[in-house]
This record gives C-alpha cells, structure tokens and sequence, in this order.
C-alpha cells in the first residue's frame, strides 16, 4: 500500500519530469485547438436575414419556443369557459421535389386543433391548451415545455370530441366528452402570471413532417415538409366573454406566405351556419436544435483534435518509464504509475477547464450577437457542462496512460485509445453512420462520457431526429461518464496490478 508520505514526493519528481518543452507543447495545443476551432466556428456563423433578423420568441421561462397558430379568440376575465365540440380534423402535407411540391392530405402525428386560453397574440406568452392531435388523441398543454395525456383517438363526424376549458383566477382546468353530457378531467394547471383578461378561442397549427435522407454509410440528413391542419367546430358556448359576436381572426407568428395558403386555402377561421372552421400551419411547443437554434456544446468543435493531442501525451508518458527500464534504469513501481496518473489528470482537467470555460460562454454569445439563436441553459447546466468535459478529458488521458502502462508501446497504445475513444465520438458527431449503431458506440465504448457536454432535451411531444449526429447522446450525462470512469479504473487497476509493491523510489536518469 502506498503512503502519502511517499506519493508526495513521487508526485514533485513527476511533475517536475512532465515540464518538457514537447508535453508542455501538445497540451497547450490541445487546448489553442479547442478554443480557435471553437471561436472560428462562432465568428464564422452569421444569420441571413432581409434587414435586422427578428428575434425568436421565447417562452415564460426564457426557454426558445415555436409559437405560430390561427387563432379565433376574443376576452375573458378572470372566471369564464369556452366549450366546443369538435367535428372533423383534415390537414394536407406538401411533398418537395422531386415530387413537384406535390399535396397530398394527411394530417402529421402532432397537428393541434382545439382551444386555447393565452395572454395575447404576443409570441411566447403564457398558455393552456387542450386539443385533439393527428395521432396522439386528446392532450393539453401549457406553457410550451408540458403536455398531459387525455383519452386516444380523433374527431370525425360519426366521434366527435367535446373539449371545455375553464379559467377560474390562475388555474385553468381541462376537460373532455364523448357526448357532450359525461367531463372527464385532462388536466388542471397553474399558470401564476395570467392577467386581468386574456385571449380565449379556438386555434389549429401544424408542425413540419420531418423526412430523414440516407447519406454516408448509413447516415441520415433531415427534410421537413409543409403542412396545414384544420379543425371543424360548433356547439360553441362561452361563460364570462361579449359572446360570439366579439369574435376576432389572427395569427399568432406569420402564416399565408407559402403558394398553397395564398392560392388554395390560406390559414385562419371562417364561420358558416353555426360552423367554425379553423385552419393553421407550425407549432406551439419548445424549440430546439432541429430548428436551427444552436445548443451552447456547438462550440466545442475543436474537442475531438484537442483530446488527440492529451491521449498522445497521455500514453507516451505511461510508456516513457518502461523505455528507461528497459535500458537498465529504474523499474516502473505502483508509486510512480499512481503519480503520472494524477499528474496527467490534473493537468488536462486544469487546461480543459480554461479552454472548455472560455470557448462555451464567449462562443455561445458571439453566436448571438451574429444573429444565430442559441438554446439557453441554466447556471447549473453550463457550469456541468464546462467541469464536466474538463473532467472526462482528465479521464480519457489516465486512461490513455493506463494503456500504455499495460501495452507497454505507444503505437499500440495510441492506435487502441483514437479507436475506442476518439473514433467514436467524431464519427457519431456527424452523420456518417446508421443511429442505432452510433447509439450503441456510445453507450458501450469510453467516449460514452462526452454526453457530459449535451443539453439538448429530447420533447416526446416533439417530432425530432434524436441521434447522436444531432447532438441527442444515448445515455444521461451521469451514466457517460460512469462508463468512462468504469473503463478508466479498470485499466488503471489492471496496469497497477503488474507492477512490484516495492515503492523504493531512486533518481530518475530522465
């Protein structure tokens, strides 16, 4: 067993034998790769946009947010309802060439017609909504980021839904019918910064159909496709509004730009014979990666060049002492590997947490001073995600030298350390491979612990390509890096294991 009075000392001689030019060299490019390849891709990114670009909308809590519908509504006080029955739910999708923009109808799984209780038109106001989905049923959701599940199935004129919503203060309280006589509760929930009076009616928006596009060896790159949607309501009662007679037609966002809106059937509500119909396009939800918005971890470009410079530091340092034993000098003890271990994981965690710490807050503001959005994190999150990487960086390097320590050369060393951890994590980073099997890379080799730099969050309610090429890791943060840690303290335990429990320490030649 190893005292600390003799790893004090191991420790000193380790760092002191690890200031060489060359080591010093390859960690300040590890880190210069990160930080200039992190910058140029934040300098190189610049919003298009005739005039000044509009600001995206953003949510209650600051979050980014799709907030695009056709709205019928008109006032209501702090007490009230609406009730509709819902008869019919149609949407067409529009296929891109080389169909010829080809419309077809189809509804996508979640197209949204229903009702709405919201404060304002303004985009990114605060909401709640019960709807009936193109194949998600009954749902209502609120303030963007939450959805409750009611009762499955559409509307047709042979099934129709009621659906009633009632704001009593703050608290607005969901439910649903089959005939009109029988409520069941979808939902109650608090939205705590309601106004006075608010907007309530009924709306329809449509989400694009996202198409995935084989390239690579098994890759795929995304499309997504026009669509509309239109919800067919009557039975339409109203407590603590004017009545219908208040009604008033929006949009909330922009709509009726495409060909077909401006020449077949452009968004809104027209109402006959007791009959509302309403038709809209987009989304009310959160926004992501998927959008165009870019996650904070999109800085970290240069990560897989600057980890390449640490592993080959890292694995020419387990394998120097072996070198000099060879040639008759001290043989390699427990003490000694220990020392380079923490030596090389104090020095990458400390160059990974300066280049990590600079490159994600400067870039992430950069990118919004060129007009591109970024997806906010919390405090918390950014500060995980700058330690976190520093620590799996530290990881991967004792790793690394644990590898050398066993193998003993540091060309079979380096081949296996580039092939299980940073072949993985490049390759998985774009789209190059089929999604199961970069999911699987991920999940089974050390690169797994990069997941501590996602912040992407994966919306059952939102139709996205969550795979690893778009940011979307396999396994939570937590567990990454687990299997990283796991693979780390086994090689370690494995090339600590063959060495001599003698400690005795003598000069080191080098």
């Amino acid at each position: 067993m190893t005292s600390t009075h003799d790893m004090l000392p191991a420790v000193r001689r380790e760092w002191t034998a690890f200031r060489r030019p060359g080591r010093l060299i390859a960690i300040a490019a590890a880190a210069l790769a990160v930080l200039a390849l992190g910058l140029l891709y934040a300098f190189g990114n610049h919003a298009s946009c005739d005039g000044l670009c509009a600001a995206e909308p953003t949510g209650p809590d600051g979050s980014l947010v799709h907030d695009q519908f056709a709205f019928l509504h008109q006032d209501l006080g702090r007490n009230g309802s609406i009730t509709v029955r819902m008869t019919s739910m149609t949407g067409t999708i529009t296929y891109p060439p080389p169909h010829h923009d080809q419309i077809v109808p189809g509804l996508v799984p979640w197209a949204k017609a229903g009702i709405i209780i919201k404060d304002g038109v303004r985009q990114g106001s605060s909401y709640a909504a019960l709807m009936v989905t193109g194949s998600h049923g009954v749902r209502m959701q609120y303030d963007y980021r939450h959805d409750i599940a009611g009762s499955g199935g559409g509307a047709s004129a042979r099934t129709p839904r009621w659906l009633r919503l009632t704001r009593s203060g703050d608290t607005i309280t969901g439910h649903e019918s089959a005939d009109g006589e029988r409520w069941a509760v979808v939902g109650a929930v608090r939205l705590p910064k309601l106004p006075e009076n608010v907007q309530v009616g009924l709306f329809a928006t449509s989400p694009g159909d996202l198409t995935l596009r084989p390239v690579g060896l098994g890759g795929v790159t995304e499309q997504v496709r026009w669509t509309q949607a239109g919800g067919v309501f009557d039975h339409v009662g109203l407590q603590g509004t004017a009545g219908a007679a208040a009604w008033r037609s929006d949009v909330v966002g922009e709509m009726n730009r495409t060909d077909w809106e401006k020449y077949h059937q452009a968004s809104g509500a027209v109402e006959r014979n007791g009959t509302i119909t309403v038709t809209g396009a987009g989304d009310i939800g959160p926004a992501g990666a998927e959008d165009g918005a870019r996650p904070v971890e999109s800085t970290l470009g240069g990560l897989a060049l600057g980890l390449l410079f640490v592993l080959v530091v890292a694995v020419r340092l387990g394998t120097s002492a072996y070198r000099r034993a060879a040639t008759g000098g001290t043989p390699v003890t427990r003490t000694e590997l220990a020392a380079k271990s923490g030596v090389v994981a104090a020095v990458t965690f400390a160059t990974g947490l300066l280049a990590v710490g600079i490159v994600v807050p400067v870039g992430a503001a950069v990118l919004k001073g060129n007009g591109i959005p970024v997806i906010g994190v919390s405090a918390v999150t950014e500060v995980r995600v700058v330690v976190g990487t520093a620590a799996v960086l530290a990881l991967a390097a004792v790793l690394a030298l644990a590898l050398g320590a066993l193998l003993r050369r540091a060309w079979a060393a380096i081949a296996v350390v580039v092939l299980t951890v940073v072949v993985p994590y490049a390759a998985t980073s774009v789209p190059l491979l089929a999604d199961g099997p970069s999911q699987w890379l991920l999940r089974l080799t050390p690169a797994a612990g990069f997941a501590t730099q996602q912040t992407l969050v994966e919306y059952p309610q939102v139709i996205a390509h969550y795979a690893p090429s778009t940011g979307y890791f396999p396994l939570p943060w937590w567990a990454g890096v687990g299997v990283l840690g796991a693979y780390t303290a086994i090689l370690l335990g494995l090339a600590l294991r063959r060495l001599p429990k003698s400690d005795a320490w003598r000069p080191d030649p080098r």
